[in-house]
């Protein structure tokens, strides 16, 4: 799993190498692939290289509608190419896969909401009031939620909801990627510092 990747191009370079050392059979990407310092056409490139399924963020959608662009690094609309344009302009909001544990949606915010988000100290009336989290779980459509947004990394079981936050490339937090494993039931997470990856910890599931 990638979190939000800001233009970071030449870490997700980095993870996707990583990934492929490891024999891994999906890359799932949570969006957010614009609005950083990094180059987002090349980011874009390598995800279609990759095959890396992906799903728009909101600094995708704030890009090709043309608001916010006031942010730090935020990415011009006359830098993006055509081909990278129409990448994120195909990418849709959520992607669901059935895996040998349970379906898994794949998100950026929350469900269809780009801008919900669950941190891991949110609890009570935080929860309670969460409409995207109230929506999903009673839904019972899903069993796992790889999402980011808010940057921290957290694997969380929430009623029926294991929710997984893939955290984010961002160089102004803490870089990682994470790894699930459905056949021993785990989730990883790996640190990125430099051109070093390393593992950080693991949370079992059942």
């Amino acid at each position: 799993m990638i979190g939000d990747i800001h233009c970071e191009d030449q870490v997700l370079e980095l993870v996707l190498r990583h990934f492929s050392s490891m024999g891994t059979d999906t890359v799932l990407a949570v969006g957010d692939i614009a609005d950083g310092v990094g180059d987002v056409n090349r980011a874009c490139s390598l995800l279609i290289e990759h095959g890396v399924l992906t799903v728009a963020g909101n600094h995708d959608r704030w890009l090709l509608e043309g608001s916010m662009r006031e942010l730090p690094d935020a990415t011009a609309a006359s830098a993006l190419r055509r081909e990278s344009r129409t990448c994120l302009e195909q990418l849709p909001k959520t992607r669901s896969f059935q895996t040998s544990r349970g379906s898994l949606l794949l998100c950026h915010g929350f469900g269809e909401n780009d801008m919900a988000t669950i941190r891991p100290d949110d609890d009570g009336y935080a929860l309670e009031s969460n409409l995207a989290l109230q929506l999903l779980s009673r839904s019972g459509s899903h069993r796992f939620v790889v999402c980011g947004h808010s940057h921290q990394p957290m694997v969380r079981k929430i009623g029926s909801l294991l929710v997984i936050n893939a955290g984010t490339l961002h160089r102004c937090d803490r870089q990682v990627c994470s790894f699930i494993d459905f056949e021993n039931g785990s989730v990883e997470f790996f640190d990125i510092k430099g051109d070093t990856i390393s593992s950080a910890e693991r949370t079992s599931f059942t």
